[in-house]
């Protein structure tokens, strides 16, 4: 039980009158809502002028409910929370607070699109379309190694303290950022923008900007035990392919078949089950294809007609 429990949110554009254009946007890994705005608007990958947007601050995030906020469950008092917590609250929000009781579209990237795959299997009648990018229905023993490394150089911080922090975490905060660094992208794309040369500067770089205190490590710890444990088949006591037979609504995946940061083969073999398209970004950026390869024109035109969109593979035209 999370106490005096608070979800942050906020929404953009007009709920038409028969409630049939609201789109649910969850944040990712320590994001918050604002760093979805760039998304949104005219041209961009969810038009507000046709959509009512629902953007979400996961719980953990340090906005809604977190160990670094809550004042009855302060940092590692705070309770061990999964992905689908994080859905039931929207759930929650959605239909006791918003009064919305059926959804145009889930999407959401990296833990926003593991949050997408929850709602699509958990819920799957609440929604028209479940746009999971970057995501996963289930967590690897890869990816539970690189969030376990990075829960562990954290807590080996000196000042972590057994969780009872002393001061800033900076030589925890800088190993996690490092393994971070190293599978956020992909190797070719490390060596093509950080000569050897450069390297010192860039890691020095890296160093400074890696600072938090007691609370910041309890948010990314709790959310990271979230994602370790992430495990949709398992929950429901199904095989990966049975959980996506639950799905109802139209399901568009996008992929980076060098992402190291969120194995994509979970998510492939989902959409594959209920031959659902797939979007693969070929792309050395990784985790972080998004950002090197545009999928806003191909969402929209699954918005406005899935039957449009079929699998295809997107390249990067930029040398990396």
């Amino acid at each position: 039980m999370i106490r005096d429990f608070r979800l942050g949110y906020r929404t953009l554009g007009t709920l038409n009158a028969e409630k049939s254009n609201a789109v649910l946007w969850p944040t990712w890994l320590g994001g918050k809502s604002e760093n979805l705005l760039q998304f949104l608007g005219p041209g961009k990958v969810v038009d507000t002028t046709n959509y009512f947007v629902i953007l979400v601050d996961a719980i953990g995030n340090g906005v809604s409910s977190s160990p670094s906020n809550n004042s009855k469950q302060p940092l590692m008092k705070f309770p061990v929370f999964t992905i689908r917590d994080m859905v039931e609250a929207e759930h929650r929000l959605l239909t006791e607070v918003l009064h919305i009781s059926h959804l145009r579209a889930v999407m959401g990237i990296s833990m926003g699109g593991m949050q997408t795959f929850e709602w699509a299997v958990a819920y799957p009648d609440f929604m028209d379309l479940a746009i999971p990018m970057a995501g996963s229905p289930q967590s690897t023993s890869f990816d539970k190694l690189v969030w376990a490394a990075e829960i562990d150089a954290i807590e080996l911080d000196p000042a972590w303290n057994n969780g009872n922090p002393t001061g800033p975490l900076a030589r925890g905060f800088a190993v996690s950022e490092e393994i971070d660094q190293m599978t956020l992208t992909s190797p070719a794309y490390r060596v093509a923008r950080t000569t050897p040369k450069d390297f010192d500067a860039f890691l020095a770089d890296l160093k400074k900007r890696a600072v938090g205190d007691g609370g910041a490590a309890s948010n990314q710890i709790r959310q990271r035990e979230a994602i370790i444990s992430l495990d949709i088949p398992g929950e429901f006591g199904l095989t990966l392919a049975e959980s996506a037979k639950k799905v109802r609504a139209k399901l568009l995946v996008v992929v980076s078949p060098q992402d190291h940061h969120v194995n994509p083969i979970p998510a492939r073999e989902f959409a594959d089950a209920i031959a659902a398209p797939i979007v693969t970004l070929d792309s050395t950026c990784g985790h972080i294809s998004l950002a090197c390869i545009s999928v806003g024109p191909t969402v929209a035109r699954f918005l406005a007609d899935p039957a449009s969109v079929h699998s295809e593979t997107l390249h990067d035209g930029v040398n990396h």
